[in-house]
């Protein structure tokens, strides 16, 4: 009987974040879905993740109907799955436990058969009641062990006048390469912690495509023999090695893969299923989707991707089109399928992905992202720093940023990169970049996150935090745990612009508040006004009375000391008043840029004149925030 290859399909989760920064909107996930019917695949990724922030953030859609609308065409057919982060959710701060179980149990409600959990620390403390959770309120739990790499040694200190990477890599000398940290046995023994658990299945979660093929090689057939619960692996392509890991972790027994739709596969996601398929075919594996079903979708998925044309990071070099180029494919490129098989099993690296670049060069796959593979960061990471850096116009400092997340990482504790992490990380490799730039010195600007992840409140990291670089970002050296009791409930206000109403209005948009207060307060808004207005239409309200045409008051010449934004960004929150006076290191407003919350301590004494931004203002680099007398 021929072994068979279960198949989690990432398209509509995984597959647009790691290649279209989440902005695939509703109307194209809906015509997709009856296709999905007819694919069957063991399991569709469809929610978690980014899409809950996303889709309120760029889309103006609730999180919460996209699962209900991929729920109620799929139930029964495929298993429905969402990507948690453990103690982070959805978010990018830990939660107690009871916005947990209120998240837990109403995507359950809604559908939601597995939750894949995850820590970006591998911290299993993290992982630990989301398993319990998920288990007893009837769902699948599906563990992640991260995987990752020890990092690259730093290049040689040297003081920054001396050149760009004397810049980039500025301060002491170079430590002596630490032990190994990320070795086989390390994921061994995180995956069988997990079972013990209590969950139904692990994953391996490679969300970088750091997993080369010599290490899964060994790796799965330790995770294989060390679990009883079926085994996932998770990986990406931007580095060049994604093909060939999954073609080996298929060679040595992996019973599920991830995988995406061709116009959705490939480059910084996971490899496409059609070049997974040919592999089955050839091995004599049978793969539990009908693929008849899926080329209608690739049809379609055709348009989808045309619409996310502004977030394509490959917009003006498409793969090819699979149906034709796989029907006139060459000997010579067939040939390259059998020689791959060959060298995974006979575990020789050089000529496996040697045989799997040709292929996907054949296809029109992106080559190996050099800079990513260097860095060793995840392609959703990749991406969506890419859009963010667009969308602030400061692109020009990408090279340097991702130039210094191996350093921000080490400064860290060595975290896996991955969400919360990589966002993290890469905020405030943004931050360094800009630091440096100005001249200032390292960590001038911190992120509110990143000083949570310095102080302990994520969890323990992978190695221990210099105490000294945690004094110097904290202002302790002490480690602190998360505190529950220092969660700040969400208010819940009434909105007198619009009748009256309760900015949430049941349980499921006050959940929202809990998970992303900044980004669900702007999302909810903008729906009570959309309803009040609609009522408004209902009761044909007399049309109002022309309003004199307002001359605009003449712009105040900006005369005295002004502090700017050091990144671009959204204000939060002023948390100062004119006419107060003010000591360096006094705070002035909290904003939000690249998904992560910074507050904003003056560098200047004085008195302040007047606040030049208002709350929900979107400012720009260096913009003039406030003056002072």
């Amino acid at each position: 009987m021929a072994k068979v290859l279960q198949i989690r399909d990432l398209t509509l989760r995984d597959g647009q974040q790691s290649l279209f920064a989440t902005r695939m909107k509703q109307e194209n996930v809906d015509k997709l879905l009856p296709l999905y019917r007819e694919a069957k695949f063991y399991i569709m990724e469809v929610w978690g993740g980014a899409v809950p922030d996303s889709v309120m953030r760029y889309l103006g859609e609730s999180p919460w109907d996209r699962l209900r609308a991929c729920s109620n065409e799929m139930k029964g057919i495929s298993l429905l799955s969402a990507l948690s982060r453990g103690r982070n959710l959805f978010g990018y701060v830990p939660y107690p436990d009871y916005v947990l179980e209120g998240f837990y149990k109403k995507a359950i409600d809604n559908g939601l058969n597995v939750m894949r959990i995850f820590d970006a620390l591998n911290d299993i403390d993290n992982i630990r009641e989301s398993v319990k959770m998920i288990n007893s309120l009837g769902g699948i739990s599906d563990t992640a062990v991260c995987y990752t790499v020890d990092p690259k040694d730093t290049p040689a200190e040297a003081p920054r006048k001396k050149g760009f990477f004397a810049r980039l890599f500025g301060g002491n000398d170079t430590p002596a390469a630490p032990e190994k940290i990320f070795t086989d046995e390390y994921f061994v023994e995180k995956a069988k912690e997990m079972e013990a658990l209590g969950a139904k299945m692990v994953t391996l979660k490679d969300m970088a495509g750091l997993v080369n093929p010599a290490r899964i090689f060994t790796l799965m057939p330790k995770l294989k023999q060390a679990l009883k619960v079926p085994v996932d692996f998770h990986t990406h392509c931007t580095p060049g090695y994604g093909l060939a890991a999954v073609l080996t972790a298929i060679i040595k027994g992996v019973d599920i893969v991830d995988t995406n739709i061709w116009w959705f596969g490939g480059g910084s996601a996971a490899p496409a299923i059609e070049l997974v398929w040919i592999f089955c075919q050839k091995l004599g594996i049978e793969m539990a989707v009908n693929m008849d079903a899926v080329a209608k979708i690739r049809k379609e998925l055709v348009v989808a991707r045309k619409a996310l044309a502004d977030f394509d990071l490959n917009k003006d070099k498409w793969p090819n089109d699979f149906d034709e180029y796989y029907a006139k494919m060459p000997k010579e490129i067939d040939a390259e399928f059998d020689r791959a098989i060959a060298a995974a099993n006979d575990n020789r690296e050089e000529d496996l992905l040697d045989a799997c670049h040709k292929i996907e060069a054949y296809f029109g796959f992106p080559k190996p992202n050099e800079l990513v593979k260097n860095a060793e960061v995840p392609g959703g990471m990749y991406s969506n720093m890419v859009a963010n850096l667009r969308a602030l116009k400061a692109e020009d400092v990408l090279d340097e940023a991702m130039a210094l997340i191996p350093k921000v990482r080490r400064d860290a504790g060595l975290v896996p990169l991955v969400t919360p992490t990589s966002q993290i990380v890469g905020s405030q490799a943004v931050a360094l970049a800009l630091d440096r730039r100005k001249g200032a010195p390292d960590y001038s600007n911190k992120n509110n996150q990143f000083i949570s992840l310095v102080k302990g409140e994520y969890g323990k990291t992978p190695v221990a935090i210099d105490p000294a670089f945690r004094e110097k970002i904290t202002g302790s050296p002490e480690e602190r745990p998360y505190d529950t009791g220092s969660f700040r409930e969400p208010a819940n206000p009434e909105l007198p612009e619009f009748g009256g109403v309760k900015l949430a209005q049941n349980e499921e948009e006050f959940l929202l508040l809990e998970l992303l207060p900044s980004v669900a307060n702007t999302f909810l808004k903008n729906k009570r006004k959309a309803e009040f207005e609609a009522k408004q239409a209902e009761m044909k309200a007399a049309e109002p009375e022309a309003k004199p045409e307002e001359t605009q008051a003449p712009v105040e010449e900006i005369t005295g000391k002004v502090f700017r934004a050091p990144m671009g960004g959204t204000v939060i929150e002023l948390l100062a008043k004119p006419g107060q006076t003010v000591k360096t290191g006094d705070l002035l407003l909290e904003y939000e840029a690249m998904k992560m919350e910074n507050d904003l301590a003056t560098d200047i004494e004085g008195t302040i004149k007047r606040f030049l931004v208002k709350e929900g203002d979107v400012i720009a680099t260096d913009q003039p925030l406030v003056e002072f007398e």
